[in-house]
């Protein structure tokens, strides 16, 4: 029975429809690949992130049985208490030394990072300046820190400099924070730019590396390793749940922040900790990443090939990576397109606000490394 305290759910959801924005979860009936199985139908995916397609690889499977078999299946307890185990410790090592840095602390996923670190750096005497496209983890974490926020316009960094002069000796910290590769554009950030003017300025730099940790880099350290500036970014976030088809994030950090971090962050001293199983699949993909270099050049040509196909088609396009978005404009034309295409055995959702700003809707092909091109070609003449 519904109470009248109640009665406000129903119209508001109504008034979402009638918007274009209601939200329907869609069920994957099938493992995740390049091929799956939605509403009896099989079709070719283009939603995930599972970059690299390790996502039904038996390789993992096994990873994950043998740590069942010696672990277990939980943690039992926040980290803090008695959740951090041997495997735990070993895999904050492992992230560390692939990123060529001497420390690294894991938390439960990219979500909870954001909310833990930003937090954690900054308050109310402090200012933060974030790019306008940053995602809504960010923001989460840029409202709890309780600081000043500020946005510059979406990767211009004159603006950045113009916020950062104005800041100068005005706060007691200034955070700049930044994605490397944008999960709605699919463009990036010049990093060695952020680097440069957070050096001039005396501000902490914090980049989120979700969507280029696997698939930037020559060994998939991500856009900054690609940029030759790990050592300069002061905070590095990356996650698990993306190209490593695994659950969880990390900070990429030196020693004394590490501590610091455990100690000033509620989600992650409030959280139990990642399970055994995850961990195990995830070092299991992190030795095999490096040596992914011919997967990560196939998922830049096909990004590069779906970018020049729909241009050349008189298609809305931008970006520079394996996210290729294909922009719509109003939310009604973006849902057809994103029917018919499944009507043609593509799989390639729309992306509506406020995910993205009013009249951008979009469908976003998200490409992973077991697509062919010929694949992408039977799309582009779909289109």
């Amino acid at each position: 029975m519904q109470t009248k305290t109640l009665n406000f759910i129903e119209p508001e959801l109504n008034e979402l429809k009638e918007k274009g924005l209601y939200k329907n979860i869609r069920t994957i009936q099938s493992a995740q690949g390049a091929w799956v199985e939605i509403e009896g139908r099989r079709v070719l995916n283009f939603c995930s992130n599972n970059y690299l397609g390790f996502a039904a690889d038996e390789r993992i499977k096994a990873a994950a049985k043998g740590a069942i078999d010696k672990y277990g299946v939980g943690p039992g307890a926040v980290r803090t208490i008695a959740g951090t185990m041997t495997i735990h410790e070993e895999l904050e090592r492992e992230l560390a030394k692939f990123k060529g840095v001497e420390a690294c602390l894991t938390v439960q996923s990219g979500l909870i990072a954001n909310m833990c670190a930003i937090p954690a750096l900054v308050g109310k005497e402090d200012t933060i300046v974030s790019d306008e496209l940053n995602h809504a983890s960010i923001i989460d974490g840029m409202m709890l820190s309780g600081a000043e926020f500020r946005r510059y316009r979406h990767l211009d960094y004159g603006h950045l400099e113009e916020m950062l002069k104005e800041r100068a000796g005005g706060s007691r910290r200034v955070l700049v924070v930044s994605e490397s590769v944008y999960s709605m554009d699919g463009d990036v950030a010049d990093l060695r730019i952020l680097v440069d003017l957070c050096r001039k300025y005396g501000a902490i730099l914090y980049i989120d590396e979700a969507h280029s940790v696997g698939v930037r880099g020559i060994r998939g350290a991500g856009c900054c390793e690609e940029a030759g500036v790990i050592d300069e970014v002061d905070i590095i976030i990356g996650t698990l749940g993306k190209a490593f088809c695994s659950a969880g994030a990390f900070a990429i950090v030196r020693p004394e922040l590490k501590d610091y971090l455990i100690n000033h962050t509620r989600p992650f001293i409030f959280t139990t900790g990642l399970p055994p199983v995850n961990i195990n699949w995830t070092r299991f993909i992190l030795n095999k990443m490096p040596a992914m270099r011919k997967e990560r050049e196939h998922l830049a040509a096909l990004g590069e090939y779906l970018r020049d196909g729909l241009s050349a088609r008189g298609l809305k396009t931008f970006g520079s990576s394996q996210i290729v978005p294909l922009i719509v404009g109003e939310n009604g034309p973006a849902e057809e397109l994103a029917g018919k295409l499944r009507d043609g055995g593509f799989l390639a959702l729309p992306v509506r606000p406020p995910t993205v700003p009013a009249g951008t809707a979009r469908l976003r092909f998200s490409l992973h490394a077991d697509l062919k091109q010929e694949q992408l070609s039977d799309l582009l003449e779909l289109l």
